[in-house]
């Protein structure tokens, strides 16, 4: 299913039906700040499985970050943030950015692993974060591509439609996507370092 929702003018209704898929444990698929992207419920076990199945890895072996709508629920998934790289997530989100930081004990309990980071977005897309919003509560994400390349079909959403169908329960068109990743940025030992380079660039 294909729902067209206008990032400069948000139909809530859509935006509810996306939410309420979500919490039925549907896959979705809709665009962020960078590429297209997809995700589940957080908290819908079942979903996760799945979303892991779709990148063909074990739950506990995957790599989900969480789109969070801003950094006010941090707490309950990462660990205390110094001031220092607190500032500089403020500085940068909502951006493409995905920060990586020491998870509490909630993460390893939802993801069924023995993980002690997460990566943290917020995204700069009305869209995702309006759906999140009336989740209310974070969405597990992955990129549609795999880590190797990117291609140019992850931007089109009619091309994603013909290719993810199958896949998800509901694609959003939000419009031509980028062809870049998010920059990842490893928080962890309170010294950030730039892992990954992508359309984002670090303010410090």
């Amino acid at each position: 299913m294909l729902v067209e929702i206008n990032q400069d003018n948000i139909d809530t209704r859509l935006a509810q039906q996306a939410a309420e898929l979500l919490r039925e444990g549907g896959i979705l698929i809709f665009p962020t700040d960078t590429v297209y992207a997809m995700g589940c419920d957080l908290y819908n076990k079942k979903a996760l499985r799945k979303l892991a199945q779709l990148k063909e890895v074990k739950l506990s072996k995957a790599n989900f970050s969480i789109i969070c709508t801003d950094l006010s629920d941090l707490s309950k998934y990462v660990r205390h943030i110094d001031r220092p790289t607190y500032r500089v997530l403020n500085k940068n989100l909502p951006g493409p950015f995905t920060f990586i930081l020491n998870a509490t004990n909630e993460i390893p309990r939802l993801f069924d692993t023995n993980r002690k980071e997460i990566g943290i977005r917020v995204p700069d897309n009305k869209i995702v974060i309006e759906i999140t919003k009336e989740l209310g509560n974070p969405i597990a994400t992955t990129s549609l591509h795999s880590e190797d390349e990117i291609q140019d079909y992850f931007n089109d959403p009619y091309m994603i439609y013909e290719r993810f169908d199958d896949k998800a329960d509901m694609i959003i068109d939000g419009g031509y996507g980028n062809l870049v990743a998010s920059t990842i940025v490893d928080c962890r030992d309170g010294d950030l370092e730039v892992i990954r380079q992508g359309i984002g660039e670090l303010e410090l």
